[in-house]
């Protein structure tokens, strides 16, 4: 058991995962039409309902079985696999991670399907960096006593762009647990998704500013503006 433990979230929180959504639904528009991106988005988000994560090849199989006489459609896996997942990091998100690691240990903990969400993070030079210290659910918030058994430690820091998530995961480990909220992507800054939730422990404006942590002392967490 390690004294301290940094959990990332990854989609908006280490990568632009709006960026993403709004290349993917500009290559949609452009190369099959409106009305396929609009179609694409609608079983994307009815898949989401279903799965509870988000499901970019399962929406996109799911697409196909309503129009499997168009050939154009098979170019979409050459898309995904061609996207430049490295350079949809946000500035400072390496840098971020290293300064962790002097910290303590460092770990991802992302939602998401089991096939797209691991290519993401590899083809974004995460899973190098985190030196395979990669876990994926579906729920986190559900799924903390499989986290300490994979990655034990007397403490834990949770950074995530999902005030919610935060909430529910400072309910379960409370003082264990130190929550930064990264206020980036569409979660983030939207009120209907953080009116009267509890405050995180911390709050920074972009992973950048994590760079101002002191984290000299593993029972406890600075930031210079404090």
């Amino acid at each position: 058991m390690t004294d301290r433990v940094f959990l990332f979230d990854v989609d908006n929180t280490l990568f632009d995962n709006d960026r993403l959504q709004a290349d993917l639904s500009d290559h949609l528009a452009r190369t099959y039409g409106p009305a396929t991106r609009d179609r694409y988005w609608a079983i994307f988000e009815q898949l989401r309902s279903e799965l509870g994560y988000a499901d970019y090849l399962g929406a996109l199989e799911r697409y196909r079985l309503e129009d499997l006489h168009d050939p154009r459609l098979l170019l979409m896996a050459s898309w995904f696999a061609d996207y430049p997942f490295a350079d949809r990091l946000y500035p400072g998100a390496l840098e971020a991670v290293r300064h962790a690691q002097t910290g303590g240990e460092a770990a991802i903990l992302s939602d998401g399907d089991a096939v797209f969400q691991p290519l993401k993070i590899a083809g974004a030079v995460l899973r190098a960096l985190f030196a395979d210290r990669v876990l994926i659910y579906i729920h986190k918030e559900q799924e903390l006593a499989d986290v300490e058994r994979w990655r034990p430690a007397r403490r834990y820091v949770m950074i995530d762009d999902k005030l919610r998530l935060l909430a529910e995961i400072k309910k379960i480990w409370g003082d264990r647990v130190a929550t930064v909220w990264v206020k980036q992507g569409h979660y983030a800054t939207d009120p209907a998704q953080t009116a009267s939730l509890p405050r995180a422990d911390f709050e920074i404006d972009a992973i950048a500013d994590f760079l101002a942590f002191d984290l000299s002392d593993p029972t406890t967490l600075r930031h210079s503006s404090a």
